[in-house]
């Protein structure tokens, strides 16, 4: 029995080299499944079988008026979709149904080399979607397998192994990849990368500008990545302090916590800053959102070329348009800070405003707390502290899966379940320092990270997102209070945290070696994030610093074309001396032999390529005779010079004398 591979092989050649071509267009296809409707991967994955069934079994391709009713319902299911033709999702459902009909007409050579460059196209448009190393490794790939299929058709004679094709296209492929690297580093570079915006919606951090209790608890079971953070030098604070501040939630309808509209509001006077500032620099995934995420408290804008930002009242720096595409960003923050007024004002009042009628137990524990006589005339430290010891005493418990809440969250957690994530436990709290009087808001974020050992990148995972509160306090400010550590301490301190359990392939990972799975993770997360970093972010800031370090002064776009010419020019030159290299290394009797059978094949005499000094001798006597004597006599010392024992004179000697024969015309 035929082997797979016997039996591929045992195929006619057109029907081997178009299986190959298709199983290489679904390749560069397959990772746009995510991205264009079902129907159009349907369609796609039956045009392509069909394509291989008539090649395997040789039967003759489907009509025009086929490809024209398939190309109608193409059209028509593309509009019906998107309502429109154009656009970057109609557009690539359009290319991508395209390129499999296109297989239905590959009769010649001609439609190939469309189908090849109509792929090279499409290979492009999984960018649009998806920048990723994953992705670029695929389309490294289909780019390969495109290159194999286009120097195999350029083998037009004979069988020749498609593992010959491949080698000669990778070496095409690595000879080519020193100007591919000359033409990223140099090439002036335009943002937005690929010249359209991002999906509106494609990536997000996780966070909203609103807040309801049970939301936090659902983004924690997404262990995908948010940030990636690289500290400068040796000033990296303690895990516990490692606030990552995003949007601050000020009003309450008894449910649900939201921001206020987050516009350009001036930036706050009343930060203060104490002690040594960090410096540090933030990898920001795609969010779909104009918050940046930045360590408490930076009083600086931060360094994010290409955005305009601005700093809101509530310590939260925002960009004026949605973050779409990663960024990175420098900023320098204080860890030590106090911020709003010292002293009570009109401003503070509607932050400790309640909705009428909600969570009446816990305005009643207020109220008993107030008449407590050993908070008589307390100030708001010790209502803190009185609040934060109930829930250390209490038995309150820190939990993913705290049942469902109803109406009265605070209200539930502090009397009937006394269990809840972190935003369960800093709502109920903000809301009990409401009901004292004492101003308070919820900030959410991200807290803590993880150390990739391998390349010493701190990374925020959506599992990281955080809620705690702010109170205000008479002559200091805004004051951070996180109710959770009272409960949970490992939460803040160590980092434990709370997880679904892991699947077949995760656990069966854990069981073999409890610390493999991990550190393959890391590993993966330090070279993705060396992706992220030299490839997707190689800015243009980047270039012209690249530049300042070969020794320019004030570099600028024009010295990148200069500099990228130079290369180019010096790249062309050496490809030439490379060639007559190669020319001078052939064999140089056989480049004589060829010269003279081209002197006679210009005088009509057509020999076969392997045809002998002496044949061609004999064929120009029979055709001119006794006139040719001298063109006779050379080629028998060329023949001498190779195969005789006594070889006579020498290649020079040879070329020279051929340059003064008169051969016949």
């Amino acid at each position: 029995m035929l082997k797979p591979a016997q039996k591929l092989q045992a195929l006619p050649r057109e029907a081997r080299d178009t299986l190959f071509l298709l199983s290489v267009i679904a390749l560069i296809l397959l990772p746009q499944l995510p991205n264009i409707p079902w129907w159009c991967s349907a369609l796609t994955a039956i045009v392509l079988v069909w394509r291989g069934t008539l090649a395997v079994q040789a039967k003759p391709l489907p009509g025009r008026w086929w490809r024209v009713a398939l190309l109608a319902v193409t059209m028509a299911s593309t509009y019906a979709t998107y309502r429109t033709l154009l656009g970057r999702d109609a557009g690539v459902t359009l290319i991508v149904i395209l390129l499999a009909l296109k297989t239905l007409e590959l009769r010649a050579r001609r439609d190939a080399f469309v189908i090849f460059f109509l792929g090279f196209f499409t290979m492009l448009t999984n960018f649009f979607y998806s920048q990723s190393l994953p992705t670029a490794l695929a389309m490294l790939l289909g780019l390969l397998g495109l290159l194999t299929a286009l120097v195999n058709a350029h083998m037009p004679v004979g069988k020749p192994p498609l593992l010959q094709a491949a080698r000669t296209a990778g070496w095409m492929a690595l000879l080519g990849a020193p100007i591919m690297l000359a033409l990223f580093l140099l090439f002036p570079r335009m943002a937005p990368l690929w010249g359209t915006p991002s999906d509106a919606m494609a990536g997000r951090t996780g966070l909203s500008n609103s807040m309801k209790v049970g939301s936090i608890a659902r983004l924690a079971l997404d262990d995908g990545m948010a940030a990636r953070i690289q500290f400068d030098g040796d000033r990296v604070p303690p895990q516990q302090v490692l606030y990552f501040r995003g949007p601050v939630l000020t009003r309450f309808d008894g449910r649900e916590w939201t921001a206020p509209p987050l516009f350009p509001r001036g930036a706050p006077s009343d930060l203060r800053v104490q002690g040594e500032p960090v410096d540090y620099q933030v990898t920001l995934e795609p969010s779909s959102r104009p918050w940046l995420l930045t360590l408490d408290a930076t009083p600086d804008k931060p360094g994010l070329p290409g955005y305009e930002l601005y700093s809101t009242p509530e310590l939260q720096w925002a960009a004026t348009r949605p973050i779409s595409d990663m960024v990175r960003y420098r900023a320098r923050s204080f860890t030590r800070f106090e911020s709003g007024p010292l002293r009570r004002n009109a401003g503070l009042r509607s932050l400790t405003m309640l909705p009428p009628g909600s969570n009446p137990r816990t305005v009643a524990l207020a109220a008993q707390m107030k008449s407590d006589p050993a908070l008589a005339g307390a100030d708001t430290q010790a209502f803190v502290q009185a609040a934060l010891q109930r829930l250390r005493t209490g038995g309150y418990s820190y939990t993913l899966e705290p049942g469902i809440y109803g109406d009265d969250t605070a209200d539930e957690f502090w009397f009937d379940k006394k269990a809840g994530f972190c935003e369960h436990i800093a709502s109920a709290f903000a809301v009990l320092m409401r009901a004292l009087g004492i101003p308070a808001r919820i900030v959410t974020g991200y807290q803590g990270g993880e150390l990739n050992g391998v390349d010493n990148y701190w990374t925020l995972r959506h599992s990281d997102a955080h809620a705690w509160t702010e109170v205000w306090q008479e002559g200091r400010g805004w004051v951070r209070v996180d109710p959770t550590a009272a409960i949970s301490p490992d939460r803040i301190g160590q980092f434990q945290r709370l997880a679904p359990q892991p699947g077949l392939f995760a656990g069966a990972m854990v069981a073999v070696s409890p610390t493999l799975a991990q550190n393959l993770r890391a590993a993966w997360e330090a070279l993705n994030n060396g992706w992220n970093q030299w490839v997707l972010n190689y800015t243009q800031n980047r270039q012209l610093d690249l530049l300042r370090n070969l020794g320019f002064e004030a570099p600028s776009l024009q010295d990148l074309a200069t500099v990228l010419l130079l290369l180019l020019v010096a790249a062309s030159l050496a490809g030439a001396g490379w060639t007559l290299w190669e020319r001078s290394r052939h064999d140089p009797w056989l480049r004589l032999l060829d010269q003279a059978r081209a002197r006679l094949a210009r005088a009509g005499i057509d020999l076969p390529e392997a045809a002998p000094p002496r044949q061609m001798a004999a064929r120009l006597a029979e055709r001119f005779g006794a006139g040719t004597q001298a063109a006779q006599d050379w080629l028998l010392k060329l023949e001498a010079q190779r195969y005789a024992a006594t070889p006579g004179p020498g290649l020079a000697a040879l070329r020279a004398e051929f340059r003064r024969l008169s051969w016949p015309r």
